[in-house]
């Protein structure tokens, strides 16, 4: 089943919804189109517009086209019928075929029978997404992705959930606890895409971002409901949500189609399917041109109820909607690049959650992880000191360099720290005179620090049992 909306309010200065309404009918306009079938091709009808409107524009020509071939062969019997007259909504179920009648006064030359409905709405009264579509140009014009919206205004389903309530479960124990983070900071993580469904986790590398942001979206939409992508200086808007690319068109011959990229598609399913929850994870967000990639679609994520033409759209072409249903989640490394150089209106319409070693969650994730995995605390320990004598933040050392079972074999931990930890050190300190990495951060400082701290920290003890 689809839905339509066709323009009756003014055809060549005449409301022909009072007309529709008596004689149980919806027409379209077709002055100087010759008797057609409605089994016509969209080849067949194309060249009778060609010949028939060629004193119009070609912009004109393909308007027609597209109407007449909607009206004629994918409007079927079954399907719902909304126009607007006078500033009430009025809606109807197609009950026939198409048929072409000639008339004198080229106002209904196409026609299908309509049972049309008691109930009415003032148009001021609608939803804002199918508002939007009956304000698009365009004498038919596809309302399909509003069908929901339309029946339960018909009395033909139960009422749909409002656009602002995005059904997401809340964060688990079991959740928290193979994350190794409070379940208090998860369901904060929770709350706040309800609110807004944008959010970024930023911090150094090896914090865990892009993990929690994964294992996150996979506890609210399922592992089928999820896709991740990578932004890189040279992705573009063509790359995220749609773009012509070469194909090869008949007799082998290579043309160019419009291709959905992985925000187009991912909303394409969750339009069709508006009960679920779809999430797309961005990794590396702040490596992309963000305005050259959003373009457009900025608007949305500040807007989700309204619509906006797109950059490859014709005039055809239904305006574009972010659905509620879509979460969208970023991490972005702020060794790369500071969370103060990102576009502003990014900023504005994401919520950000910082994810860095000196501080909860991020600081007691190793410790928990060893004690879940029957390791002896050494490794946190150091990691506690490394970071003590690192004065920037955003080249703090995050734990997921010492989660990893390798780290815990035979020499293990002497190697991650000398070819993964010490040349993020060496970066850091390029250029800096007087600096030897080796000395400061070297594994074998970190554990004489260690042992003296643990010297004195017993030596502490011992003279508070004294002192008792």
């Amino acid at each position: 089943m689809h839905a339509w909306k066709v323009n009756g309010s003014n055809v060549s200065g005449v409301d022909m919804v009072t007309i529709w309404r008596t004689k149980g009918t919806v027409s379209l306009a077709a002055k100087f189109l010759r008797p057609v079938e409605p089994e016509v091709t969209r080849d067949e009808l194309k060249g009778f517009v060609e010949e028939d409107y060629r004193a119009s524009g070609y912009a004109v020509r393909q308007e027609k086209l597209d109407e007449f071939y909607s009206f004629l062969a994918r409007m079927h019997p079954g399907d719902l019928v909304v126009t607007v007259s006078q500033g009430k909504a009025f809606f109807g179920t197609v009950t026939g075929d198409a048929e072409y009648v000639r008339s004198s006064d080229g106002r209904s030359n196409l026609r299908r029978p309509v049972k049309w409905e008691s109930v009415t709405r003032p148009s001021t009264d609608l939803p804002l997404e199918i508002a939007a579509r009956l304000n698009a140009q365009g004498e038919v014009v596809d309302l399909t992705p509003q069908i929901d919206a339309l029946r339960e205004i018909m009395g033909q389903r139960r009422a749909v959930r409002p656009a602002t309530e995005l059904n997401l479960p809340d964060a688990s124990a079991d959740l928290a606890r193979r994350l190794h983070v409070p379940q208090e900071w998860l369901q904060e993580c929770v709350d706040l895409l309800r609110d807004r469904p944008q959010l970024i986790f930023y911090g150094p590398p090896g914090t865990g971002k892009t993990y929690i942001a994964k294992e996150l979206a996979r506890h609210l939409a399922g592992e089928s409901n999820v896709k991740i992508v990578q932004f890189h200086p040279a992705y573009s808007y063509e790359d995220f949500f749609e773009g012509y690319r070469p194909a090869q068109q008949v007799a082998g011959q290579v043309g160019f189609e419009l291709r959905p990229g992985p925000l187009r598609t991912i909303v394409d399913r969750a339009t069709d399917n508006r009960d679920a929850v779809y999430v797309l994870i961005i990794d590396e967000i702040n490596r992309g041109n963000l305005a050259k990639i959003f373009g457009e679609l900025y608007f949305l994520l500040e807007y989700r109820n309204e619509s906006i033409d797109l950059l490859y759209g014709s005039d055809n072409t239904e305006p574009f909607r972010l659905p509620r249903n879509v979460i969208l989640i970023g991490t972005m490394n702020t060794a790369d690049r500071s969370i103060a150089l990102v576009d502003a209106a990014m900023r504005r319409r994401f919520a950000f959650l910082p994810l860095h070693p000196s501080e909860p969650p991020t600081s007691g994730i190793l410790r928990s992880w060893l004690q879940a995995t029957n390791r002896p605390s050494e490794s946190a320990d150091l990691l506690d000191i490394l970071n003590a004598r690192i004065d920037d933040d955003d080249y703090k050392i995050g734990p997921s360099y010492l989660m990893r079972d390798a780290v815990y074999h035979d020499k293990g931990l002497d190697r991650v720290w000398r070819t993964a930890i010490l040349p993020l050190l060496e970066e850091f300190h390029y250029g800096d005179r007087g600096i030897n990495v080796q000395s400061r951060y070297g594994l074998d400082a970190l554990r004489k620090a260690l042992s003296t701290n643990d010297v004195a920290k017993s030596g502490d003890e011992t003279n508070d049992s004294d002192t008792d």
